[in-house]
Formats: structure tokens, sequence, C-alpha cells
């Protein structure tokens, strides 16, 4: 049998979190590059952005970010230019929200740029409306609750009668 020389299995990687947000230096975009934000997804690591220079392009997504780093619509990315295509882009950063703010104090990227907060603390389901009410042709609703209507007594039953109910049929 082999001697183990290792430090463990994959139970010992299980434990440790690599994803954990540490605090990063902010970078700038430099020549060739521009700030955007994602306008829809369009699946296979591509998809579209609004420029900050006032173009959509379609962008891709590089290699090291394509399973590191989720992209969703309305984030704010780093992607760099093409010069032998314009209509296109390679996305080299996405940045966190607290980033994205940075930037925005900074006059990097317009002020008026919605950018996703962190959809976790939100929960997503914000833009659902609830409408309480019915659609249907009856409007003669007085504003109580539907839930529970007591029907009308006969004077001649007591509250001991069962009424129609037959002890036969049950």
């Amino acid at each position: 049998m082999p001697k183990n020389k290792g430090k463990g299995g994959k139970n010992r990687k299980r434990g440790t979190n690599k994803n954990e947000p540490e605090k990063r230096d902010l970078t700038l975009k430099e020549e060739g590059q521009e700030y955007g934000q994602v306008v829809k997804m369009l699946g296979n690591g591509r998809l579209e952005v609004y420029c900050f220079d006032g173009t959509r392009r379609l962008g891709v997504i590089c290699g090291k970010m394509r399973k590191k780093s989720w992209v969703s619509n309305g984030d704010i990315v780093l992607v760099g230019l093409r010069d032998f295509q314009d209509s296109k882009c390679d996305v080299i950063m996405k940045y966190l929200p607290d980033e994205a703010k940075r930037l925005q104090k900074m006059k990097e990227i317009p002020e008026h740029v919605k950018h996703n907060e962190d959809e976790e603390t939100r929960g997503g389901d914000d833009n659902i409306v609830f409408e309480q009410g019915s659609d249907s042709e009856d409007d003669s609703h007085d504003g109580k609750d539907d839930r529970y209507q007591p029907q009308d007594s006969d004077e001649d039953s007591d509250d001991g009668d069962l009424g129609d109910i037959n002890v036969d049929d049950i």
C-alpha cells in the first residue's frame, strides 16, 4: 500500500470557503478599456453591454471569470475594447456593488446609473405587486372579509340540529 504523503482529501477542502469576499483594490479603466452595464444575458458566456461611451456592444466573458464570478443583468463591468471590432468587447472584471458606488463618487461612471445591490438581502422580488380585490362583475363588496360568511339559520332549527345531514348517508 502506498504511504499517504498529502494533507488530506476533499473532506479537508470542504470546510474552507475560498469565495469569501475580501477587500480588494479598486481597478480603474486604462487605455483601451471602458466601463459598462450589463443589459441582457445572451447565454454561452455572452452578454449585451451598454458601455458608458454611448454604444451597445456584444460582450464575451473571459475564461478566468467564466465560473469564478457570476454576472447578471444590471451589473457594472469593466470591458476591454477590440481594435478590430467596435461592436464586440471582452468582459475583464465585474465590480461589486460597493465598488460601483465608489466609482460613482469618483465620477468615473455617471450618477444616473442604477447598479445592482446585494440581491440576497433584497430578496429579488421587489417588483411584484399584489392587488386585493376581484375581477368579477359583482362590485357590491362592502370591504368585509369574504372568507367566512355565516349561513342564515332557520328559526325552527336549534344549535344541536344538523339540518339536512342524514346519518345513514355517511
